[in-house]
């Protein structure tokens, strides 16, 4: 089975299936996927990624998703690495960012807003809309957490005398928690 866009895209809901799988069952409802299609994809990208065979770092994403909507190179402190990004269908308004180290290896890879971050307000937090940058940049203070899974990050603010952790996948807002608790706090 070739490999491409709708798969990459099912292949991440995936993963964010984790944190809000309503979302991603109204999603594979309006792609006309199944669960099944979802699972497949998921299970494809992960051999592609373990085979000896498969194309690795940006050849991998490049034979999936065509070639990049832009690429460049990034700094990251003293380090330089090379950026690939592309557009997907599912987020029109974002990008899928790629970035890679002096050997070709994926070092990160996660949506980005392109340009500067969305300025946001508390209101604005509605899942799939924003992205790390968003709403560490929104909140005043706010800190950057590892998640509890591959793919997952946190970002943890005060709104008004409350903790919150905003949860991502891929880079992608899914859900918002109340700091104190792991319970959702609203979505």
């Amino acid at each position: 089975m070739r490999f491409g866009v709708r798969q990459f895209e099912l292949a991440l809901m995936h993963r964010m299936r984790d944190l809000d799988a309503a979302r991603v069952e109204d999603a594979l409802q309006r792609m006309g996927a199944t669960r099944a299609e979802l699972r497949a994809a998921h299970t494809q990208w992960t051999a592609m990624g373990h085979s000896a065979r498969a194309p690795k770092g940006r050849a991998l994403f490049r034979m999936a998703l065509g070639p990049p909507a832009d690429e460049g190179v990034h700094q990251a402190g003293s380090l330089t690495c090379d950026v690939a990004r592309w557009r997907l269908p599912s987020w029109p308004d974002l990008r899928f960012e790629v970035l890679l180290g002096p050997g070709g290896e994926v070092w990160n890879q996660w949506f980005v807003r392109p340009g500067h971050a969305k300025a946001l307000s508390f209101a604005d937090l509605v899942p799939w809309s924003c992205v790390v940058a968003d709403v560490g940049d929104a909140f005043p203070g706010a800190s950057h957490l590892e998640g509890s899974a591959p793919h997952h990050w946190t970002v943890g603010f005060t709104h008004e005398g409350t903790r919150y952790h905003a949860r991502f996948v891929y880079g992608l807002y899914q859900r918002l928690d109340r700091g104190d608790d792991e319970s959702p706090a609203r979505s």
